[in-house]
């Protein structure tokens, strides 16, 4: 097994942007710099949100800018089975209690929206719709490569958190950390939008035992308006008419050297692979 393995998880809830082309192409440099895998997972696990064909044609641009994966892809809602076990064993260590509480409900116990463990001794009916949440203690605290020194109290900053909805869909932050594991994850290079989910997903993978997994950040591509570009802001996806135009744009945004005398898409790949220095990718 190699000593690094990255990959890239995008949603197919609409067509890739512009600022997930830019953390596709981040992961994907560090891990070819470092010589490294990079796999590709759907994170397909709420199928409500999912747009039809939106996954084939994330895959299909993909293809287009010249990523290639290594290894099978893995979608999430063919995992359900990897899930419910861990669970189990989460369920086997007490550290999971049932929640009926709905969100205006904790805010009329707590303004700020943090979780006070409300439901953990009331004895739910387990009949009655319940989300399932996980019982926290401690501080987090982690070296990013790109944001520094991160840390974080998870009873005041977050409380008990949910990692199975009440419709019976597994949470994002324990999916994902059940997903890395299975595919041997050892960096992970995403958008600073999800730098405060990353001390949830720590906590549960030392709770389960995992690996550690070090973690870089790159800072959030706005929009005119400074808004985080996304599917729900209708923000448009990316000009698939001329990928390498595209893709010297996405190494500007990282603070990357342009690299001279490149025709395609692969060769600037190779380039900007063996130029790549996360350490002058801005924080902010």
């Amino acid at each position: 097994m190699p000593q690094y393995i990255g990959r890239f998880a995008p949603s197919p809830t609409g067509l890739l942007h512009f600022g997930s082309l830019v953390t596709a192409l981040a992961s994907y440099l560090d891990a070819r710099h470092h010589h490294g895998q990079w796999l590709l997972r759907i994170d397909d696990i709420d199928q409500v949100r999912v747009v039809k064909d939106s996954a084939q044609q994330i895959l299909n641009t993909l293809k287009i800018f010249g990523f290639k994966h290594d290894g099978d892809i893995r979608w999430q809602n063919k995992q359900i089975d990897d899930y419910e076990a861990e669970l189990n064993r989460l369920a086997a260590k007490d550290l999971l209690y049932p929640c009926v509480c709905s969100r205006q409900d904790i805010l009329s116990i707590s303004p700020s929206g943090i979780y006070l463990g409300t439901c953990q001794d009331w004895g739910i009916d387990l009949t009655t719709p319940h989300s399932i949440r996980l019982k926290v203690n401690g501080e987090i605290r982690f070296n990013d490569q790109i944001q520094g020194v991160y840390q974080q109290s998870l009873p005041s900053r977050v409380g008990d958190f949910i990692i199975k909805r009440k419709d019976g869909v597994i949470a994002y932050q324990f999916a994902t950390v059940v997903d890395d594991f299975k595919q041997n994850i050892t960096h992970i290079i995403r958008g600073a939008d999800l730098l405060e989910s990353t001390p949830r997903q720590i906590y549960l993978q030392q709770l389960l035992g995992y690996p550690k997994i070090k973690y870089g950040h790159i800072r959030i591509v706005v929009n005119k308006h400074g808004q985080k570009l996304s599917k729900q802001n209708k923000d448009y996806p990316v000009d698939l008419a001329n990928p390498l135009k595209t893709l010297k744009k996405a190494l500007v945004f990282l603070n990357q050297p342009l690299p001279s005398n490149v025709n395609t898409v692969q060769q600037l790949l190779e380039k900007a692979s063996i130029n790549w220095n996360i350490k002058a990718v801005k924080a902010t």
